[in-house]
């Protein structure tokens, strides 16, 4: 099963979520997007599936520290911009797996996820 962790490697909450993968033994492809970018199809896919508010990391110091002309009246292209331009405005982690998609990190969602 091919499993796929987006994220960043220096946040915290990706480290517990790349922590309980390997500790329960769920071989999977690390993707950075501070480092390596994330494209639009992957952004537009995972806001038709998860919706913008669970996409967007509205509480993040990143999106916090926009001018309040950027963060208001927000819409999906205008967000969808500030994302590619800013990854870091991306909750995370966000995983796919077996047509899923799991946005944040919950340790009870993932082992349902992955149990059997």
């Amino acid at each position: 099963m091919a499993v796929t962790i987006y994220g960043i490697k220096n946040c915290d909450t990706m480290k517990k979520a790349r922590n309980w993968l390997e500790d329960h033994g769920v071989a999977h492809e690390f993707h950075d997007y501070k480092a390596l970018g994330i494209d639009r199809a992957h952004l537009e896919s995972w806001i038709d599936q998860a919706g913008l508010d669970t996409v967007l990391n509205r509480a993040g110091t990143t999106f916090r520290k926009l001018p309040d002309a950027e963060r208001e009246n927000l819409t999906r292209e205008k967000a969808i911009a500030l994302m590619l331009d800013q990854p870091s405005m991306i909750k995370r982690p966000v995983l796919e797996t077996k047509g899923r998609l799991l946005i944040g990190f919950r340790p009870e969602v993932y082992a349902d996820m992955f149990k059997g």
